[in-house]
C-alpha cells in the first residue's frame, strides 16, 4: 500500500478588495418612443430601438440598466408618462447615461431639446447618446454639439426679447398698454397688482438663489413641491427660472 499522504485540498486565494475601477462601468438608461402613425409608415418599432440600444451599451461597455417606454405616444412636448419618469431618475443620480436609439424619439421639438439641455446634460453628469447621429456628449464632438446647442439657446433668447420689444413697441405706437405681465403681478382694469401665491413663489425662488442654488435645482424643487407654472401642465426649467428672475429685476 501506498503510504502517501494525503495533500491537503488548496484553499482557494483569498479576494482582495475590489478596485473601484473594475466597477466603474456608467449607467446607462434607453428611452424608445414611436407613435401608432410612424410605426404603421415606417416601421420603427419598439422592439427595434430596444435592441439597437442593447447592441449599443454591449459595443460601449455600458450597464444598462432598464429601458423606458412610450407607445403609441407623440413627441411633440415632454408630458410623457415614461419619459417623465425616466428624467425624474436621471436628475437624481450621477455619472449617467440616456441612450436614445435617435435624436427625434426623446423630442422633436428644439426648445425642449434645449431645455433638457440646460437641465440635465450640460453639467456633465449625464451623459446623452443618440446612436443614429452618433452623439455622445462624453467625447469632444458631444461636447461641441452641447455648445452648439447652448449657441442656440442663447440666439433663442436674444430673439425672444427682441421680438417681445418689438410687439411692445407696436403696441405702444397702436396705443394699446397691455403688455405682458411679470411673474408675481396680475393686471385688473388696466392696472398691475401683486398676485399672493405668485409673490410667495418669487420670495422663495429669490431666496435660494441667494444660498447658491443654481436654475436648474431651484427649477426641480419647484417641480417637488408641484408648484404650477404660468403654463397649463408646464414643468420648471432652468430658462423659466433665469427668465423670471432677470425680468424681475430689470421690472
Amino acid at each position: 500500500m501506498s503510504s502517501r499522504k494525503k495533500r491537503a485540498p488548496k484553499s482557494s486565494p483569498k479576494l482582495s478588495k475590489k478596485d473601484p475601477s473594475s466597477n466603474s462601468l456608467t449607467r446607462a438608461y434607453g428611452y424608445v418612443r414611436v407613435s401608432t402613425e410612424e410605426q404603421a409608415r415606417s416601421g420603427v418599432s419598439l422592439d427595434m430601438q430596444k435592441s439597437k440600444i442593447r447592441a449599443w451599451a454591449i459595443l460601449k461597455d455600458l450597464e444598462l440598466v432598464d429601458i423606458y417606454a412610450d407607445e403609441g405616444v407623440s413627441g411633440k412636448d415632454l408630458n410623457r408618462p415614461a419619459l417623465s419618469e425616466l428624467l425624474y431618475i436621471l436628475k437624481d443620480k450621477d455619472s449617467e447615461a440616456l441612450i436614445v436609439y435617435k435624436l427625434d424619439r426623446l423630442t422633436r421639438k428644439t426648445q425642449d431639446l434645449l431645455h433638457l439641455v440646460e437641465d440635465l446634460f450640460e453639467s456633465g453628469n449625464t451623459r446623452l447618446i443618440s446612436i443614429t447621429e452618433d452623439i455622445d456628449t462624453s467625447t469632444p464632438m458631444g461636447k461641441f454639439f452641447l455648445t452648439m446647442i447652448g449657441a442656440m439657446a442663447q440666439m433663442e433668447r436674444e430673439l425672444i426679447v427682441e421680438r417681445t420689444k418689438a410687439a411692445l413697441a407696436h403696441k405702444k405706437e397702436q396705443g394699446d398698454s397691455l403688455g405682458h405681465i411679470p411673474y408675481g403681478f396680475k393686471r385688473i382694469d388696466g392696472q398691475l397688482l401683486k398676485e399672493d401665491g405668485e409673490q410667495k413663489t418669487l420670495r422663495s425662488i429669490k431666496r435660494w438663489r441667494k444660498e447658491g442654488l443654481s436654475y436648474g435645482k431651484i427649477a426641480k424643487r419647484l417641480n417637488q413641491k408641484e408648484i404650477p407654472t404660468r403654463r397649463s401642465n408646464a414643468k420648471w426649467h432652468a430658462s423659466t427660472v433665469h427668465f423670471i428672475l432677470h425680468r424681475k429685476r430689470k421690472a
